[in-house]
């Protein structure tokens, strides 16, 4: 019969809503850090996330890189997205709290969970998070690629750890019920930021170091002590779940697989770091991508195993039927209907209610 995920909470937590081939989302895909306002929801990226059966998606918005100001960016990239789903209300609807996922479930609505790739915007005020939670901000990942005043990401070469203004920032996260995303950290950030939290944190998306020795995929000492304290691990849909970059729907399953033996089958879900519609000309994407590839080694913000020749997706596991398969390649390995529903967005929904609250 196969696993049927049409009842199922499926969360995304890192994903992007956009139509790739519309003409303005396609001109942005060559650049450094492309805005929130180039993104294309239009009718064709809508009926896909319908199509998926999607329920919500944390969405990267605010500063990540480039040369725009961080904090005034972060601000204006947060009035793009209440316009975004203000204009598509019977489509859309913001994500504060877990109860809200499951109204998005109920009215057949996309919900949009407001997340930061990079915490740069609080600048060395932590006192701007509670402002960004007032806006909506649910999900706040530490640091990208680089160092930030926060603390070491994956690709910083001093591996420094968590700083004195880091730990005053994860506490005000703490405070303001928002989630602390260890995604793009360095090891001794993640390890002391899961240390010192006082809530559960997680690792939207990430692979595992033990399959595919890269600095973007986490430590088993990194997944078991996120998730020995509550927290979640998703798993993405990117090239750095094979060490020769071209990865496969068999790499991901592979990955889920090891994080659920080290991290328990409540701790998993995925992550994808991409769209749901699919990218209709991958010979031009590719000429895009070698150039955003150049620009991100330029500015020092790429990880390692990120390569013009690669494609920052996976081939076999995107389009709208990119939640139904992996559904049918985890059945296939023998997982259970239940621990199904669970790695599709039931431990997100969880962690959710833990950090959230109800």
């Amino acid at each position: 019969m196969g696993v049927d995920i049409e009842d199922f909470v499926v969360i995304n937590a890192l994903g992007e809503l956009d139509d790739p081939n519309a003409p303005a989302s396609a001109a942005a895909s060559g650049q450094l850090a492309p805005t929130s306002a180039q993104l294309t929801i239009n009718e064709r990226a809508l009926a896909d996330a319908h199509a998926s059966g999607v329920t919500a998606i944390n969405v990267t918005l605010g500063y990540t890189l480039g040369d725009f100001p961080p904090y005034r960016h972060t601000l204006d990239e947060i009035r793009t997205w209440d316009a975004i789903i203000a204009a598509r209300p019977g489509d859309l609807m913001r994500i504060g709290t877990a109860a809200d996922i499951a109204e998005a479930k109920r009215s057949g609505r996309i919900g949009i969970i407001y997340g930061f790739q990079n915490a740069a915007a609080v600048e060395d005020r932590p006192e701007r998070v509670a402002e960004f939670a007032r806006l909506g901000v649910r999900v706040v990942q530490l640091t990208y690629n680089q160092a930030n005043r926060i603390g070491d990401g994956s690709m910083a070469p001093g591996n420094r750890g968590l700083t004195p203004l880091g730990r005053e920032v994860v506490e005000a996260l703490n405070e303001r019920r928002v989630m602390v995303d260890l995604s793009h950290s360095g090891e001794r950030t993640c390890l002391e930021a899961a240390r010192v939290s006082a809530q559960p944190v997680s690792i939207n998306h990430t692979g595992c170091r033990a399959l595919v020795d890269l600095p973007r995929n986490k430590t088993d000492e990194e997944l078991r002590l996120v998730a020995s304290r509550g927290g979640f691990v998703g798993v993405y849909f990117m090239p750095f779940v094979n060490a020769s970059g071209h990865a496969t729907a068999a790499d991901v399953v592979e990955h889920i697989a090891h994080a659920v033996d080290v991290c328990g089958e409540d701790h998993v879900g995925i992550g994808t770091d991409g769209a749901i519609t699919a990218i209709d000309d991958l010979d031009a994407y590719r000429e895009r991508l070698a150039e955003q590839v150049a620009r991100r080694r330029a500015a020092g913000a790429s990880a390692a195993g990120e390569r013009a020749d690669t494609l920052p997706f996976v081939a076999d596991l995107r389009g709208v039927d990119q939640f139904r398969e992996l559904a049918r390649l985890l059945e296939r390995r023998g997982y259970s209907s239940t621990r199904i529903e669970k790695i599709l967005g039931l431990n997100f929904l969880n962690y959710a209610k833990a950090v959230w609250g109800a």
